[in-house]
């Protein structure tokens, strides 16, 4: 373990700064004396503003639910050591490492440009996932209110929306969704990886308790939202084996349904992921690598779709299985209802005032 380790940066998931693919030179560490020094001696999160011209993307992936998605922040305070999105924070000159985690970009004219969308001629209503990368409730919202406005237009022009966050910040905004709700427009899924906090704390070390989450997932269905939990990421020998309290916890709290993807470690995950189990789990190191392996042919990354999310082999169908028979007990008469396609409406709308 390492909590006493000065060169650990607390409060943080990734402790690397790994490369970026796609730039010829990088600034290093490195002393013509030949000493290597920390990458970092405070580490101070830094916001930057972007004005996107377009906000809603397709999805092209077949393994999610919806076909578009909307960010309003690109990277994410919250940390989560084995987030997916931390790869995409390249193509913005950053690393996937602690860049991910303090370099965060927000999108304040993200409202007026899904008013624009959703207003265009060639939109034909479909819900839209948000977010679709990183949370949409991450720590900087609470400061920026970019979400929060984009649930506004979301109810002005009564189109479908999903969320999903691992922040109890979503309740800020209940009467937004009790509002969508009320016309069969939104869908919500708490995350919940663990319910270990000394595991979560490590792990996802920005990101609200389980214990809160729970709560958050029950404020909203009692406040008749839909909410589902996604019990996600699945990781072999650090997880694996609270599938079913986690899926009664969230059941016994209001959720309607349940979902769960196991780990891979695409492009520099593997580099941060492995660097922060060697630092916090050494002696579970070498078998948490290679059940990884072993859920995806050996190597610790897939991206096939159809099979990166659920993997394959023995380890997964251990996986499915006990996943399977937890949301038959848990979830027999339980669904998430249908989105509403029927509500939507844009002629005669009045523009909003976003200022």
């Amino acid at each position: 373990m390492v909590d006493n380790n000065k060169d650990y940066f607390k409060g943080r998931g990734a402790q690397v700064q790994s490369g970026n693919r796609f730039l010829a030179q990088q600034i290093v560490t490195e002393h013509q004396e030949g000493l290597d020094e920390p990458l970092y001696s405070q580490i101070k999160t830094e916001v930057r503003i972007e004005h996107p011209k377009s906000i809603v993307n397709p999805i092209k992936s077949p393994d999610l639910g919806l076909s578009f998605s909307l960010n309003p922040y690109q990277g994410c305070e919250h940390g989560c050591i084995y987030c997916y999105a931390r790869n995409s924070h390249e193509y913005y000159g950053y690393t996937a490492g602690l860049d991910f985690e303090t370099k965060l970009m927000a999108k304040p004219n993200a409202p007026q440009l899904l008013e624009r969308k959703l207003l265009s001629k060639s939109w034909k209503v479909t819900p839209i996932s948000l977010s679709g990368n990183t949370d949409c409730y991450q720590p900087l919202e609470k400061e920026m209110g970019i979400t929060r406005e984009l649930l506004k237009v979301f109810v002005r022009y009564r189109h479908p929306v999903g969320l999903i966050t691992k922040n109890s910040l979503i309740l800020r905004d209940l009467d937004l969704l009790e509002d969508l709700a009320s016309d069969g427009l939104v869908q919500v899924y708490i995350s919940i990886t663990t319910l270990d906090e000394g595991l979560r704390r490590k792990m996802e070390p920005r990101t609200a308790s389980a214990k809160k989450r729970l709560a958050t997932l029950e404020a909203l269905a009692i406040a008749n939202i839909p909410v589902a939990v996604m019990n996600a990421p699945i990781i072999p020998g650090l997880n694996h084996h609270e599938i079913p309290k986690i899926l009664k916890s969230a059941s016994d709290a209001g959720a309607l349904g349940a979902g769960y993807t196991v780990v891979r470690l695409n492009g520099q995950l593997e580099q941060i992921f492995s660097d922060w189990l060697q630092k916090n789990y050494p002696d579970r190191f070498q078998k948490v690598m290679n059940q990884i392996a072993e859920l995806h042919g050996g190597t610790v990354y897939d991206s096939q779709f159809g099979r990166r999310m659920k993997g394959e082999g023995p380890i997964a169908e251990s996986i499915r299985q006990l996943f399977n028979q937890a949301r038959k007990r848990y979830f027999a008469t339980k669904s998430l209802p249908e989105f509403n396609l029927k509500a939507f409406h844009k002629g005669g709308t009045l523009s909003l005032d976003f200022g």
